[in-house]
């Protein structure tokens, strides 16, 4: 980890980019949604410190969440209970083999009264979209997501149509289930700017779920801990954290350690770069700075990076996470 003196020069060259300063009462605000949100969750779901965090910081740095693990371990509780506390407009796509893009996307609708084409908008057009195994859906469903997650956007029939503010997609898979699965391509993967996973509760922490979910869903108790204009104004002041030429610099040198690695094929790349510099403004924020430090970087590493490596033929027993954390300890935070 960086020490004070490092951290003091990756904030003293800071450039501001584009916007007023993150000010200290959006801090405050922030840090209190923050508070908010995280209590309704758990009130509906049991998870491990610190990764309630990661995928709050995610959200407020407008990234999708892919949400990997066995099956059985609230996966999909976990998406229903954020998606709830935000207080936003909610679907969940439930992916099959025979799901198609139009029932995702949406599509053209004949008005025989009006004698002209309609545009239906698909479940794509929620604030918060849980997509469920998307492992299952067909590489052509898979493909039609890859617009709306990187432009906000879907085109059909050659008319464009935005969607909705804020947009977070969390989508689920089960990592060791293979029988009717399409596994997701690297372009695919790359949009989502995280991949968590819960793990096994603790023993204790598993008989309380026993007790608490025994008798009823207890993510239909969660209420809305915020609402569209809080999380906008969250997520706009997450965009105003600064950041240094230093430290930019560093997320760079990280990224080339992972494409000289040889135990990958592909390492990160410039987006996955983007995306962890994104996920470290806004993990500054959640921890009151309004700039951000290579701590932010290093903490947030694994979880940006490791889904986006291929490895090499060779390296069949390697983690990816292990190939994240070499690059972290060899390349020092200037």
């Amino acid at each position: 980890m960086s020490g004070a003196a490092e951290n003091d020069d990756m904030s003293d060259t800071a450039d501001r980019g584009t916007g007023a300063r993150v000010q200290p009462e959006e801090i405050a605000a922030t840090s209190a949604l923050i508070r908010r949100l995280t209590h309704a969750v758990e009130q509906a779901v049991e998870v491990r410190p610190g990764l309630l965090d990661q995928l709050l910081t995610c959200v407020l740095a407008e990234g999708h969440v892919l949400i990997e693990d066995l099956p059985g371990v609230g996966k999909t509780t976990l998406a229903r209970a954020l998606a709830r506390s935000l207080g936003l407009q909610f679907a969940r796509v439930q992916c099959t083999a025979d799901l198609l893009p139009a029932d995702v996307v949406g599509t053209n609708i004949y008005n025989r009264r009006e004698e002209r084409f309609e545009f239906r908008p698909g479940p794509i057009f929620a604030n918060v979209v849980v997509i469920d195994e998307i492992n299952r859906a067909s590489p052509k469903t898979q493909s039609g997501l890859l617009e709306c997650m990187q432009e906000r956007r879907v085109t059909v029939d050659v008319h464009s149509h935005e969607l909705a503010r804020p947009f977070v997609v969390l989508a689920t898979q089960n990592p060791i289930e293979f029988e009717g699965t399409y596994p997701l391509p690297e372009a695919q993967v790359d949009r989502f700017m995280a991949r968590i996973s819960l793990g096994y509760p603790s023993a204790a922490a598993e008989a309380d779920m026993l007790r608490a979910h025994e008798s009823r869903d207890r993510v239909e108790d969660v209420a809305a801990a915020a609402g569209p204009g809080e999380l906008l104004a969250a997520q706009d002041a997450a965009r105003r954290v600064v950041t240094s030429d230093a430290l930019r610099a560093y997320v760079v040198a990280l990224l080339g350690r992972t494409r000289e690695d040889s135990r990958t094929q592909l390492g990160a790349s410039p987006r996955a770069g983007l995306m962890l510099l994104r996920a470290a403004k806004a993990r500054a924020l959640l921890q009151g700075r309004d700039h951000a430090l290579p701590d932010d970087v290093q903490a947030l590493a694994r979880i940006v990076l490791a889904h986006r490596l291929v490895l090499a033929a060779e390296a069949v027993d390697v983690d990816p996470d292990t190939i994240v954390d070499d690059a972290v300890r060899a390349v020092p935070a200037l």
